[in-house]
Formats: structure tokens, sequence, C-alpha cells
């Protein structure tokens, strides 16, 4: 079968995509394994890889875009250019997805999510596709007046972010605990709420042996692979601070 998608078939990918996206920023449950046998007839029968990849293609896109993508389809670069021509263009008459995610980019944190075990939530950083297409100048698209970034607007998102800091702020302690330094659990500051936002980071901690770790935290709701924003001044300090500087992706 030619690798080649014809308009028709790019058209019904989208199309199944951005339902299953609806849904998930909605929290209504899907199978995703349901949504590619179903969309296989319409697409001349290609294989659930191919779906998946085209699919992981979007994704790549949405990122672009300054979207959220599916949770699950890792953004996937060296896409077809009519892909990204059909994206852009139901984005841009998509108001009731827009809207659903400028509602949730925007929406305030109440309180941190209450777990057992903090500690086990560390794992390794995700491992990107190295064919994506991130650049610092965006598309034509995210010049619009009409388009927005809602990836830098979540990122702006005041109470997201410092919901995200006292959560480590929990995990710092814990680890010291955890360590046999109760002493050094107590001495953990949470300077971007004491002294301001301008310092580079955002929580004093520890070593076990006592060096300081100074930890910037970043937060999101969505996937792992969502790109996160940093000020030039918080990229000097991580350079000019290098061997205690620590990036905590949430």
């Amino acid at each position: 079968m030619s690798d080649f998608w014809s308009q028709q078939e790019v058209e019904a990918a989208v199309t199944d995509y951005f339902v299953m996206l609806a849904k998930e920023l909605r929290g209504e449950p899907f199978n995703k394994a349901e949504h590619n046998r179903a969309l296989q007839p319409k697409l001349n029968n290609r294989t659930r890889g191919s779906i998946e990849r085209k699919h992981q293609n979007i994704s790549a896109i949405l990122i672009a875009l300054g979207y959220p993508y599916i949770d699950g389809y890792k953004p996937l670069g060296n896409y077809q250019e009519l892909l990204r021509l059909v994206v852009e263009g139901r984005l841009s008459g998509a108001a009731g997805l827009n809207k659903t995610v400028e509602t949730l980019v925007e929406k305030p944190t109440e309180a941190t999510p209450d777990i057992d075990d903090i500690l086990a939530i560390k794992i390794e950083p995700p491992i990107g596709d190295q064919n994506l297409r991130v650049s610092e100048e965006p598309t034509s698209a995210a010049h619009s007046p009409t388009r927005r970034n809602y990836l830098e607007i979540e990122a702006r998102n005041q109470s997201l972010g410092r919901s995200g800091e006292e959560f480590i702020l929990r995990f710092e302690h814990e680890r010291l605990v955890k360590a046999g330094q109760r002493n050094l659990a107590k001495e953990i500051r949470h300077v971007a709420l004491l002294e301001g936002d301008n310092l580079g980071y955002d929580i004093l901690s520890f070593e076990a042996d006592g060096r300081e770790r100074l930890v910037e935290v970043k937060t999101t709701r969505f996937g792992a692979m969502t790109p996160f924003f940093a000020s030039r001044a918080e990229v000097n300090f991580s350079k000019t601070r290098e061997t205690e500087y620590q990036l905590y992706r949430l």
C-alpha cells in the first residue's frame, strides 16, 4: 500500500483524532483501539500501526501550534504537509474544542494531589522524536491574531504553577526525611513565594550531604511531551549554578 495519504484519508484521520481529543479534554472515556478499527475501512484498510503513526503526526502538529495532544499518541515528526494544512484548517473552525482547551489552561488549581507514596512519582525523562519540528520560529499560523498558543497560556497560569511548586515542596521534604535528614527537610524554602519569581528557581532544597539543590518546577495538565517555557533569566541561572540546579517537570 502506498505511503501517500489521500485528502479523504487525511480528513478522516483528523476527524477521528479531534473526536478523541475533545473527549480526553472533557474527561470522557474512549477506546483508542476501537477508534482505530472503525477507521481502517475508511482508510483503504490501512494497518493499525499506520493509523497510530498518523495520529502521532497530528500530535506533533498540535504541539507546534500551541495545543495539547492526546496522551498516548506520542508526537512524531516528518509529517505530510497536507496533514498540517488540514489540522490547521480544522482548528480555525473548531470553536467547541478551542473553548474546551481555553477553559482548561486558564482553570484555577485549588489543591495539590493527595498521593500516599509521593516519591514513587519520579520517572525517567521522556525521550522525544529527534525529527520533531521544534523551532524558536512558530509556523505562520501561530502568528495569526486569531490563533492562541494555549500551551503558553497554561505556562502563565499562576494557580497551576503554584500548585506544582507546593507538590514538589512535599516531594523534597519526603525525600530528605527518607534520607535521614529531617533537619535539612525543615530548612527547605519556597523562595518563589517568599522572595519573588525573578530568582531563576522556585525552591531551595538540599542534597542529603547538605549541599544546596535549587529546584525550578514546570507544571502542565497535559502529556509528558508537552513543551514547557523558560525565561532567559531561568536559562542563564541554570548555567551559572549548573551543579546545584535541577529542573522538575510535573
